[in-house]
């Protein structure tokens, strides 16, 4: 839109104490922590009283950084769970995961190395071994803490989080090793492949989710392993429990996906050209879901982002202003530089406008001033009701066969209700949901996009309470072809044509120096969604990705 804005053991040695000094080296990485005992004189006491008195402010010295990293990393690799939790600044939660880490995870003989200090933070590499009744595997990974300046008394401490132990945990989530509550399973492909996070680096959060859902009724036998169970707050943002180290292999179920092996391969390459990019392909006819793949490979925003959608939600809108009689596609419709509502001024992309132009002018180009003057005859509901009513959006209650983001489009006025018309305000969507409009437009009716088929488990899918009348559909497809054929989308979808239909985005972030790019289309039996976070504008960055993957399609 415009602007607005990752087996050793455990030395049993005492350190050396030396004229009332001791130290102590973790894994060799090249720097101590010391701890002075006794032999203070009373003035010297006095003179440290009075420093005391003084809280240090401002940046973290070297070795204020180091000590208190050290003092931390020395006491976890001993065992002293109390120590090393009062070297954070949250000794609850760190006496209760770090005890955890023995208790439940089962980890003994740990050995912690350093690395190099980057400003506050220190990476550290961990090693240990996991026994649990007789089976024993070695555990290896990185992880890193920064160090912080407490308030109170400007004491150096660990800033703690969860992801200190494990880079896999959130806050709130544990480790536990054990056998496994849930069997695992064999994703297949559509046409028989399997499926792994090796072959395809995306489906990671996908194959978790998979296993989540169906482990225990797809036939599978668990087996023994280490895993991250999720907490309330993870559980809310519908994070699946993480296999972290296999133990004992269980006997996997297999189930079978819609996924198709040559559109997930090209999927996975074409987001790597982007830092930030996700994608999700998907049939219109059948609401089957064919590729999704992400850069990031830590969290699936494809199926479970919420990001403002910027123009692309301008689809929506237009259906119902057609609807309401408030646009029709070869009417005239203003698009001035500015339009101001609700106490915001609102502006187009380097303030153009388009004097006597008709709508269809006005959406090829993302005018958003031509829908920002039509916020006046709306009422605060009408855009949640035709997210939901048409396009099967915002009301939580799709059933794809793992986590998903279902959209939220609530109901606001003044001027956040002008600015969800252009898919800022308080409009969240994703990749699986854009493809999803782009979809619905193209049928006429919307399917709700599954992974596996709801045979397997008999899960009723969701569904839209209406379509939009012959003439508004028509009206709208006749839009998103003229975009991509003409309009911001023309570029990307190129020699895509006739049966095609696109729309471009850009939706502004705060504190974010690009807007995050975003891309829906169709063409033939294939629909497609895509942004690229902080990429810029869509029609450059995440058009040129849904389109090739259209193209692939066939």
């Amino acid at each position: 839109m415009g602007k607005r804005r990752r087996v050793a053991e455990r030395r049993r040695t005492r350190p050396a104490v030396i004229a009332g000094v001791a130290a102590v080296v973790v894994g060799g990485a090249g720097f101590g922590v010391y701890a002075l005992y006794g032999g203070g004189t009373a003035a010297q006491d006095d003179a440290a009283a009075a420093k005391a008195k003084a809280v240090k402010t401002g940046p973290l010295s070297a070795t204020e950084v180091t000590t208190a990293a050290q003092r931390f990393l020395t006491s976890w690799q001993q065992g002293r769970t109390t120590l090393a939790a009062a070297a954070t600044d949250d000794s609850a939660a760190a006496t209760t995961l770090l005890t955890g880490y023995t208790k439940d995870a089962h980890v003994t003989g740990v050995t912690l190395t350093v690395g190099t200090r980057a400003g506050d933070k220190v990476p550290f590499s961990v090693k240990g071994t996991v026994t649990y009744k007789g089976v024993s595997k070695p555990l290896a990974y990185d992880s890193a803490l920064t160090v912080v300046r407490r308030a109170a008394d400007g004491k150096p401490l660990v800033d703690w989080h969860a992801s200190v132990v494990h880079p896999d945990l959130q806050d709130g989530d544990t480790l536990v090793t054990g056998a496994s509550g849930t069997p695992p399973v064999k994703a297949l492909d559509r046409d028989g492949g399997e499926i792994t996070a090796a072959k395809y680096p995306s489906l990671g959060t996908v194959l978790d989710g998979l296993r989540e859902k169906y482990g225990k009724i797809a036939g599978g036998k668990a087996g023994v392993e280490l895993r991250a169970v999720r907490g309330k707050a993870s559980k809310a943002k519908k994070a699946s429990d993480k296999t972290l180290l296999e133990l004992s292999e269980g006997t996997p179920g297999t189930v079978r996906t819609t996924l198709s092996p040559a559109l997930q391969a090209a999927a996975e390459q074409q987001v790597t050209k982007q830092t930030r990019a996700s994608v999700v392909v998907m049939r219109p006819s059948t609401g089957e879901i064919l590729a999704v793949a992400n850069t990031s490979h830590g969290f699936n925003t494809a199926f479970q982002g919420s990001l403002a959608p910027g123009s692309t939600m301008k689809v929506i809108t237009s259906s119902l202003l057609i609807e309401k009689g408030l646009a029709s596609a070869d009417k005239t419709h203003p698009c001035p530089k500015t339009f101001s509502y609700g106490g915001w001024k609102f502006h187009n992309d380097d303030d153009f406008e388009i004097k006597g132009g008709t709508f269809k002018a006005s959406f090829a180009r993302s005018c958003n001033t031509a829908f920002i003057s039509q916020a006046g005859k709306l009422d605060d509901s009408d855009l949640p009701r035709q997210a939901q009513q048409v396009f099967g959006l915002s009301m939580n209650d799709w059933a794809i066969g793992v986590p998903t983001f279902d959209g939220a489009v609530p109901a606001q006025s003044a001027a956040q209700k002008a600015a969800e018309l252009i898919g800022q305000g308080g409009v969240r969507m994703n990749p699986l949901n854009m493809a999803s409009v782009a979809a619905t437009v193209r049928t006429g009716v919307f399917h709700q996009p599954y992974l596996v088929a709801p045979t397997v488990d008999h899960r009723t899918l969701a569904t839209a309470s209406r379509t939009l009348s012959a003439d508004t559909l028509s009206q709208l497809r006749e839009l998103m072809q003229y975009t991509a054929a003409y309009g911001t989308a023309a570029e990307a979808m190129s020699g895509l044509g006739p049966d095609y239909g696109a729309k471009t985005g850009s939706a502004e972030v705060d504190n974010q120096e690009k807007p995050n790019g975003w891309f829906t289309a169709y063409r033939g039996d294939l629909a497609g969604a895509g942004v690229v976070q902080a990429g810029g504008h869509g029609g450059d960055t995440a058009g040129p990705i849904v389109a090739s993957l259209l193209r692939a399609g066939g």
